[in-house]
Order: structure tokens, then C-alpha cells, then sequence
């Protein structure tokens, strides 16, 4: 392997035609000079210069590995400018996964500022339900992942993924416009018991929603009417008069014909966090991750509290 040391050396011998002048250049004596050339020469396997007793010239192999010393130093400078940009956290590229209703609020404020403040970082943005773009993290194919957790359904991070929290929202019970329970500021599910449900797909073991899991702790077992991940689907069901759901606080925002009130219960809220790798280099992410903090902190104070039992 050549030293790159020495073929700068070399490099400024062919420019300035002496050690001498070559020496002057780079603040290195003759002799200094001389011996860098020697090892260069040793690494090379061929003669570089000759020297006569007045003067110093390079050999034909001498000159061509100046002249592509010269290319290969303006490479590693172009390399070094952009593993500098790259080292820049207003620069680069940052893939973010996210679950739906966090498109709604919480990442649209943390990307605008994001972006008006970095405009140099490319965004790629993948939506999905966090089981389904956690292996994507893991194999570094997104950068930091948006996700959520029951404490009724916990769940934990994969070795090598760490989990930052951001903030709680409460799970709010959602019923037509007119219902009696839309009336009250909070309500328990078991009140609720004898209605049509709209719920989620389950997850976990056994394979239950949130609010199946709920409605046994309140003694009953819920009658579903309509499975869907989609909050837009279940409330769309709820304000056509198809039955009521339990919807986290930021699946709610938005909706119209609907009437919510929060529900009874320690464990009824969903925490949101967001999930990357600590080893990734990438300098955006943790400038990124500051900026879904300050949304979380703006977020958090505009959500109703959880209902909490008096007993």
C-alpha cells in the first residue's frame, strides 16, 4: 500500500523539479525529504528518481506516479468534503417510519420545523403499523421508527433498538352525535357493554384489540361489529350510528358527527415512542428526534387527561 504522505512528496517534487524547492513547500528538510522518497520508492518496487551530483530528475515510472498521485489525492479530498457533508446534520438523508395517526398531528408538526430549519436533509417517510417496519429498522433501512405501545398489550424492543418516549394519550370512548354518553365527561366501557363495537384487529397472545382486553377487565365481552385499523373507517362506522369505539386521542382529531368523552381506567392510554438503533451514525437523526420531542411536548398539553376511578 502507498503511503499518501509520500506521494504528496513526490507529487511536489515533480511540481517544484528539486528536493530543494520541494523541501521549502512542505516545511520539511532535504534529508527528511530524501528519506520519504527512499521509502516510497521501497513501497513502489521501482525506481523514482535519479539522482545526480547537482540534480534530481524522476524516472519515467517516477512521473507517472506523480501525475496519478494527483488523481488520487483529489479523490480522498472529494471523499473527505463529502463524509463532511455527511457529518452535517443539515445535510444527508433520513427515512422515518410511521404508524397512521401519528401522520396526523404529531410528525406533520416535527417535520415542518424539521425541514424549515434543516432544508438540505432529504426526507424518505413509510407508513406502517410498528411490528411491520421494526424489521426495516433493525436492517438500517430507516432511520428512526414512530411507535406505540398498550399497557394492556406491552411488548419489547428487539436487542440493538432503543425506545424513547415520548409522551401518553388517553383512549377516549367515541359515540354518535346524540348518544347520552357524548353528555358525559367520563364514562366506564362496562356502561357501554350492551353496544355494537367497532374495534381494531388484534394483536399479542391471545390475538385480542385493546378493547377486548379492556371489556374482561370490566367483566364483560364486548360484541363487535367491525373490525379496521383505519381510524378514519371506524369513525366514519361510529358517526353513521353502527356503534361506538375506543380510539386513542390522536385518531380522534378531526372527526366531525362524532361526540367523545374519555374513559375510566389506569391502563386505557397508549404510550408513544420513538425507535431507533444507538449505533446509527446518521447526525440527523438526533437533531430530527429533538424536534419530535418539542412537537410530542406541544401535543402532549393539548390532549384531554386520562379519566381516572375515584373508586
Amino acid at each position: 500500500m502507498l503511503s499518501t504522505t509520500r506521494l504528496k512528496v513526490l507529487l511536489e517534487v515533480f511540481r517544484a523539479g528539486s528536493i530543494a524547492g520541494a523541501a521549502r513547500t512542505l516545511k520539511l528538510s532535504p534529508s527528511a525529504l530524501s528519506h520519504q522518497l527512499a521509502k516510497l520508492e521501497e513501497e513502489a518496487g521501482v525506481g523514482l528518481v535519479e539522482r545526480g551530483a547537482q540534480s534530481l530528475r524522476l524516472t519515467a515510472a517516477g512521473r507517472r506516479l506523480a501525475m496519478r498521485a494527483q488523481e488520487v489525492l483529489d479523490l480522498l479530498e472529494a471523499t473527505e468534503k463529502d463524509l463532511l457533508e455527511l457529518a452535517r446534520a443539515d445535510s444527508g438523508h433520513l427515512r422515518v417510519g410511521f404508524f397512521a395517526s401519528a401522520g396526523y398531528r404529531l410528525l406533520p408538526l416535527a417535520l415542518a420545523r424539521f425541514a424549515a430549519r434543516h432544508p438540505g436533509v432529504e426526507l424518505d417517510l413509510e407508513e406502517g403499523q410498528p411490528h411491520e417496519l421494526m424489521p426495516e429498522l433493525e436492517r438500517g433501512e430507516i432511520d428512526l421508527l414512530v411507535v406505540f405501545e398498550h399497557p394492556l398489550d406491552p411488548w419489547r424492543a428487539p436487542v440493538g433498538v432503543e425506545v424513547v418516549p415520548l409522551f401518553d394519550e388517553p383512549q377516549l370512548v367515541v359515540v354518535p352525535a346524540g348518544h347520552p354518553a357524548g353528555r358525559r365527561d367520563r364514562v366506564r366501557l362496562a356502561e357501554l357493554a350492551g353496544e355494537a363495537w367497532i374495534t381494531s384487529y388484534g394483536t399479542g397472545s391471545p390475538v385480542l384489540s385493546v378493547l377486548e382486553r379492556a371489556a374482561a377487565l370490566e367483566g364483560f365481552t364486548p360484541r363487535i361489529r367491525c373490525r379496521s385499523d383505519h381510524y378514519e373507517v371506524t369513525i366514519g362506522l361510529v358517526r353513521a350510528g353502527l356503534g361506538v369505539a375506543l380510539v386513542p386521542s390522536l385518531g380522534v382529531h378531526g372527526a366531525t358527527g362524532v361526540e367523545v368523552c374519555r374513559v375510566v381506567g389506569d391502563r386505557l392510554h397508549r404510550r408513544i415512542g420513538v425507535a431507533m438503533r444507538p449505533t446509527n451514525p446518521n447526525p440527523a437523526l438526533r437533531t430530527f428526534v429533538a424536534y419530535l420531542r418539542n412537537a410530542a411536548t406541544q401535543l402532549r398539553g393539548a390532549l384531554p387527561g386520562p379519566a381516572r376511578s375515584t373508586g
